[in-house]
């Protein structure tokens, strides 16, 4: 009778406690951690540069050990755009293939539990994504991104992460303008649809689930302006702020691709309050969500608190463990970067790109001549600030010239397209002056007219890599004259009139090609979806591939300018250009 009664006794307090444990209000408390736009800086250095980093995924590593040692309870998202920028990731994409890839490790040792397709992990192509799939412990999201012969997700659509028995739902969206700026073959079979639509499609899903929170992966940037539908006119490539307003259900966004950082309160077209966090790129911040509820199972949780932080990674040492786990990565990194390719006669930097012809670009523009044989030419300074120095030329150099992946296609063009073309490109770049002190370029301004400082730099009003200059013909662009009228070409500079009613082959990246930076749409006027028809070739390799095998062939690189164009009237032009330089790189560089 003792044994029963103890027994009987034990059963009745464990029920007691259960019930206590159901019904009594408790506090739930984790945290979100985002990273975004990696873009391969994992180690705490420059493969490019060849020099230190403040801020990687390493330095991330330390903070995000400090709050599990601390017993933070920790879900940690990733949004993409990780296998394109660095060597890093470039080595492990396309030479060695063979060894598990530095990002996957990386990942997989810092205990990631998801992360969201971006448009510069697609155009790694499918052997690249395909494998990095496999090789992660934790799902790539993308319901947007589906497989045309199914019509299912090519990627996981969501995710369901249980923390302290409390149920997050992830769902991740990649931006749908993916085709505007990559080639087909790279995500053939998948198709990239509207982010609002496809959020309408998987919420009633996910809310089948029981969510206790739903969070938002979304590899596009993030306006909050930009919160209609726009029917007709194209993917809408920053499309976040469209799904927050329309789409009920989210209590956070994070959002990614723009390289911005967010940190705010969102009202939808319900009423309800979003949390929006932006973790910028580059492995320079966090953003941090802290969640709290209270409650119990039995009578629900409600949630008392969503609270967005950015973190400064730069103020955190790169993790001993993580550095030590990857050393042999570096190393071998380290080797292939210093790899010596070549000789250049002097040096050359992106810098007089931005005020005439330019020995910098114009090497690009002599190779992609070269490989294509095209009449001409059209290229960019694709680093805003580089240079490649007079002597040894390496492997690492290669990035600098050659920031992108980019295939390099021949299209056909007529002498109009192409002058619209260039018209478009100058008036990114090229101010319309009304005496010798105006501005030459167009840089970012205030209200007072003077240059807005952003971390102590003046910077250019639009970004760099669109600003397109020409080979093969012989024009000159007129500084004195509106945007849409400032370029007059000459003729063609093999000395044969240029004629408008003509068809020429043209030489240009495939960014450009798919309609990337709007040359090609809102320039020339082709329609997105003839663009394809205009290539006659492309490439199998990027073309930093070819640049690289051209310099190893060669082994000596001897700059040269083509000086086929230049910015008028020289007089106004000439001391704008001087005073803008030291604006832009300082008077002692």
């Amino acid at each position: 009778m003792k044994s029963i009664s103890g027994s009987i006794f034990r059963y009745t307090l464990f029920i007691v406690l259960l019930f206590s444990a159901c019904t009594g209000r408790r506090e739930i408390k984790l945290s979100v951690i985002q990273t975004t736009d990696l873009h391969g800086v994992i180690l705490p250095y420059d493969y490019i540069g060849k020099q230190p980093l403040r801020s990687s995924l390493a330095n991330s590593a330390s903070y995000i050990r400090q709050l599990r040692e601390e017993g933070e309870s920790v879900v940690l998202l990733d949004n993409g755009d990780n296998l394109q920028g660095q060597p890093s990731v470039y080595y492990y994409n396309f030479i060695d293939t063979v060894t598990p890839h530095l990002l996957s490790e990386a990942m997989n040792w810092l205990d990631f539990d998801a992360t969201t397709v971006g448009n510069h992990d697609i155009e790694a192509g499918h052997d690249v994504y395909d494998r990095l799939s496999e090789e992660y412990d934790f799902p790539m999201l993308a319901a947007n991104a589906v497989d045309t012969r199914t019509g299912n997700p090519y990627f996981t659509p969501y995710v369901i992460i249980e923390r302290e028995g409390f149920r997050i739902a992830i769902l991740g969206l990649i931006t749908p303008a993916v085709p505007t700026w990559l080639p087909e073959e790279l995500y053939s079979g998948i198709e990239f649809r509207d982010m609002v639509e496809t959020a309408r499609l998987w919420m009633p899903e996910i809310m089948k689930q029981k969510p206790d929170l739903v969070a938002g992966l979304f590899h596009s940037g993030w306006n909050s302006d930009a919160v209609e539908e726009v029917i007709g006119q194209g993917p809408m490539e920053n499309g976040s702020a469209a799904v927050a307003y329309n789409v009920p259900g989210f209590d956070i966004i994070f959002c990614g691709h723009d390289h911005r950082i967010a940190n705010e309160k969102f009202v939808n077209a319900r009423g309800d309050s979003i949390l929006i966090l932006n973790g910028g790129s580059r492995s320079e911040v966090l953003a941090r969500a802290d969640i709290e509820f209270s409650g119990n199972r039995l009578t629900g949780l409600k949630l008392k608190s969503v609270k967005g932080t950015i973190i400064d990674v730069g103020n955190y040492e790169p993790d001993p463990g993580f550095i030590e786990k990857f050393r042999s990565y570096d190393e071998k990194l380290r080797e292939y970067v210093d790899k010596v390719i070549g000789n250049c006669t002097s040096t050359i930097s992106s810098r007089d790109a931005y005020f005439g012809s330019s020995a910098f670009v114009d090497m690009i523009h002599n190779i992609q001549m070269k490989i294509t044989g095209a009449a001409i030419s059209f290229a960019a300074p694709l680093s805003f600030d580089v240079s490649i120095e007079k002597g040894p030329v390496t492997v690492g150099d290669m990035f600098k010239l050659y920031r992108f992946e980019n295939m390099l296609y021949t299209m056909e063009l007529t002498g109009l397209e192409i002058r619209k073309y260039l018209e478009y490109s100058y008036s990114e770049w090229i101010n319309t002056m009304k005496s010798e002190s105006d501005y030459l370029l167009k840089l970012r301004l205030g209200q007072d007219g003077k240059p807005i400082l952003v971390n102590g730099e003046v910077w250019l009003r639009n970004q760099s890599y669109n600003f397109d200059s020409a080979v093969g013909l012989d024009y000159v662009v007129d500084a004195s004259k509106p945007d849409g009228q400032k370029v007059t070409i000459f003729r063609l500079s093999n000395g044969d009139v240029f004629d408008e009613k003509k068809t020429y082959s043209v030489a240009l990246n495939s960014y450009r090609g798919n309609g990337g930076g709007g040359h090609l749409t809102e320039g020339a006027g082709i329609k997105s979806a003839d663009l394809m028809s205009r290539v006659t070739n492309s490439t199998e390799k990027d073309l930093r591939y070819y640049i690289m095998k051209e310099i190893e062939s060669n082994g000596t690189i001897r700059p040269f300018k083509y000086n086929n164009w230049k910015i008028v009237p020289e007089d106004w032009v000439r001391p704008a250009a001087i005073r803008e330089y030291k604006l832009l790189f300082g008077s002692g560089k």
